[in-house]
């Protein structure tokens, strides 16, 4: 996929990746633009307002948290292609979110930071694209079940702060990523569903380097304030994430992404 010629911006590629509602044209837009970047076809420049909501498309549903059904169980199919479906639509949201996190701030951050943020968000589309694929070899597709809208709700919480955003995105939630997804693999193979649990091993890992750039970043933007970076990261998720820090902590897999205890365990609930 190419972009429109008219695009000639970091700040006007990620606005369009934004507007897109559909899923395989929002993939394919992630992957050209963060191809136009590496090839250095697209200016540093922030010249475009990031939309208040992502287009999304007709489906699936959006519902609140407390309305989703119950998945049940892994074991049975039904259960794990919900499950998998959750997945999916979190990744969907991720690649919104990662460039909205360029287009919205990149301008308070050197060209590396925008780097870093391309190639997050042309993971996320490939996550997407192997969870679709998944849930289609499974009879199913992404859109076929409800989904909820939390992720998004912690990107408007923090649309007017840097540090807070990568503070509740990348280092709160994409970390309960980190500390969750092993069980869940180990309860799909279990289920003796071991190309789904494969699959589910790849993203963690790609996800720990998401969450160290999340961390990257942090502490590089409070090294300029002459801020202590965990204290200052305490205070942001007690004043934006209205979740509790919940253990069991995968303190292995946080600490490969930079994010050592001195964060957490005192928000721990």
């Amino acid at each position: 996929m190419t972009l429109p010629g008219k695009i000639a911006s970091v700040g006007a590629a990620c606005a369009h990746i934004l507007n897109i509602p559909d899923p395989v044209a929002k993939l394919m837009a992630a992957r050209a633009v963060a191809r136009a970047w590496r090839l250095g076809r697209l200016a540093h420049r922030f010249d475009a307002v990031m939309p208040d909501r992502p287009a999304r498309p007709a489906a699936p549903e959006l519902l609140p948290p407390n309305k989703m059904p119950k998945r049940g169980k892994i074991g049975s199919e039904r259960s794990r292609i919900a499950m998998l479906h959750a997945l999916a639509h979190i990744e969907f949201v991720a690649i919104d979110l990662a460039f909205d996190l360029i287009g919205r701030f990149g301008d308070q951050f050197p060209p590396d930071f925008t780097s870093e943020w391309m190639r997050v968000g042309a993971d996320e589309a490939m996550h997407f694209a192997l969870l679709d694929r998944r849930l289609r070899q499974l009879g199913s597709h992404y859109g076929a079940l409800p989904a909820h809208d939390g992720l998004w709700e912690a990107a408007e919480e923090t649309a007017g702060d840097a540090l807070a955003r990568l503070a509740i995105v990348p280092m709160v939630l994409e970390a309960r990523a980190l500390d969750i997804t092993p069980a869940t693999v180990e309860r799909f193979e279990a289920a003796g569903d071991v190309q789904s649990g494969t699959m589910l091993r790849r993203i963690v890992t790609d996800e720990i380097r998401h969450v160290g750039a999340g961390t990257t970043w942090f502490v590089w933007a409070t090294k300029r304030m002459g801020v202590e970076s965990p204290k200052h990261y305490q205070m942001l998720v007690k004043r934006h994430f209205r979740g509790g820090v919940k253990p069991p902590f995968n303190d292995s897999a946080r600490r490969q992404a930079g994010l050592t205890e001195e964060y957490y365990a005192a928000l721990a609930t």
